[in-house]
């Protein structure tokens, strides 16, 4: 199922030792929000211009087999950041304001690896790891390795026009003017020109808030989408394409700055799309997950597996293609190999470095990929993936039901759950995964639920009883 059109560049002989110190790559990870598998021109989209992501995966690589850590924001932001299962850590589901869930202390984060390393460190946008945000109660973006920060706890409000709810390294900001992906845009670029130390390599994880709802979109962008069926069809794909707009800005300061030779980019989303299957009168939900089956909130591809695309010149040649799998899970591992930093060894790691894969070698990974959501929609909440062959698992929670917001009381029902019906898709036959077909191949089932079963026990064992540590 792997190929890689075009070919690759082949660099040094091995990625972990291919830059000195005083020229270790720098990297800038794009995050967005709620952005669908088929949202994007360069992934087939037909309507919403999207000409600066699509030159970008002209200069790169486009990986169409890449998935998120989690079908929801805060659990797939969790995963990316500590290179570890969600669930594991304890990040079950989206944090609301207040809760007392987070990615806690105690965690390796990617930036606190790279800050280790002497990397000045960045954040900007929506942070959505803490409850308490901007507080002494929870870790903030500061506490987790980023030397710079303007955040939000969740999404842009009241709207991406106008957000008032900005804090820079600890200090509310009030009332920004403009769109909040322009808003994230001018604070990462500022800090690329004066706000980092040049003589250190850099770590920008820049997360916009689009297109998750509330939108709001320029009405000269609007004024693109004149044919669409109703006004929030034209409402979101113009929040799509102002999003373009700011990675083009984004691009084009990396560009002047001198630094894109040295600068690995990986552009993704947190998750799948909201669809009209959810919210058939909203404004808002007018995503498209391509081919997939599902969207946001389910562990069915539609709902984890997301675009991405690379860009490191000299070492992935322009206009790349590759189908391995690769996760969010494997950003802290990719990055700590690319940078010769040391990944964590007191813990498991869940995620693995896809570094070899730039140069067309398959992802060396010990375990599957894995993923758990006891929240997602419908009974399907587990999945596992084997070469082609992927495992779904429905979830018992017994006398508890999930819905709405997490509770610290649901902790242990989380951990007890016990897997249930399975199903089974090759996804290489099967991309939409219409077919189920464990009944057909038992044998094949049983050898992977044996692995599934081994990795749900160790993720759920370990994951922390919220209920017990706010007590």
């Amino acid at each position: 199922m792997r190929r890689f059109a075009l070919g690759l560049v082949l660099v040094l002989s091995t990625v972990a030792t291919a830059f000195a110190k005083e020229d270790r790559p720098n990297f800038l990870v794009i995050l967005c929000d709620d952005l669908g598998y088929g949202d994007l021109g360069c992934y087939g989209n037909q309507t919403i211009q999207t000409p600066n992501l699509n030159v970008l995966a002209k200069q790169g690589m486009r990986l169409t087999a890449c998935y998120s850590s989690a079908p929801v924001c805060s659990s797939s932001r969790a995963g990316l950041m500590t290179g570890r299962t969600p669930s594991r850590i304890g990040v079950y589901d989206w944090i609301p304001a207040g809760n007392v869930m987070h990615v806690r202390q105690s965690e390796k984060t990617v930036a606190s690896l790279l800050q280790d390393a002497g990397y000045d460190t960045c954040h900007v946008g929506k942070w959505h790891l803490n409850g308490k945000f901007n507080s002494d109660q929870q870790p903030q973006p500061g506490d987790q390795g980023f030397n710079h920060w303007f955040s939000t706890q969740n999404n842009a409000a009241p709207t991406h026009e106008n957000p008032n709810n900005f804090v820079r390294n600890g200090k509310a900001v009030g009332e920004q003017q403009g769109y909040s992906c322009q808003v994230v845009a001018d604070e990462a670029i500022q800090w690329l020109k004066t706000g980092r130390d040049a003589d250190k390599p850099f770590f920008a994880f820049v997360c916009f808030h689009e297109p998750h709802e509330p939108i709001a979109s320029p009405d000269e962008l609007v004024t693109h989408y004149g044919d669409a069926k109703k006004k929030g069809e034209a409402l979101y794909y113009a929040n799509v394409e102002n999003m373009d707009r700011a990675v083009g800005r984004l691009m084009k300061a990396v560009d002047e700055l001198k630094l894109t030779d040295n600068t690995f980019v990986f552009f993704t989303s947190d998750n799948g799309p909201e669809t009209l299957d959810r919210y058939p009168s909203a404004w808002r939900s007018h995503g498209s997950p391509g081919p997939l089956r599902g969207m946001k909130l389910h562990i069915y591809e539609g709902g984890i597996r997301v675009p991405d695309i690379v860009r490191f010149p000299g070492h992935i040649k322009p206009g790349a293609e590759s189908d391995e799998p690769i996760c969010g899970l494997d950003i802290l591992p990719t990055l700590c190999e690319l940078a010769g930093v040391a990944a964590p060894t007191d813990r498991a790691l869940d995620g693995a470095s896809f570094a070899k894969s730039l140069q067309g070698e398959k992802v060396d990974r010990p375990a599957p990929l894995f993923w758990h959501y006891y929240n997602a929609i419908g009974p399907a909440k587990v999945a596992m993936r084997v070469g082609d062959w992927k495992l779904v698992a429905h979830v018992d929670l017994g006398t508890k039901k999930a819905g709405g917001n997490f509770r610290p009381e649901l902790s242990q029902a989380i951990k007890q759950a016990k897997l249930s019906t399975l199903e089974l898709y090759n996804l290489n036959d099967d991309l939409a995964e219409k077919h189920d077909l464990a009944a057909e191949k038992p044998e094949l089932v049983a050898r992977m639920k044996k692995q599934l079963q081994a990795k749900y026990d160790a993720v759920l064992t370990e994951a922390p009883d919220w209920e017990a540590i706010s007590k």
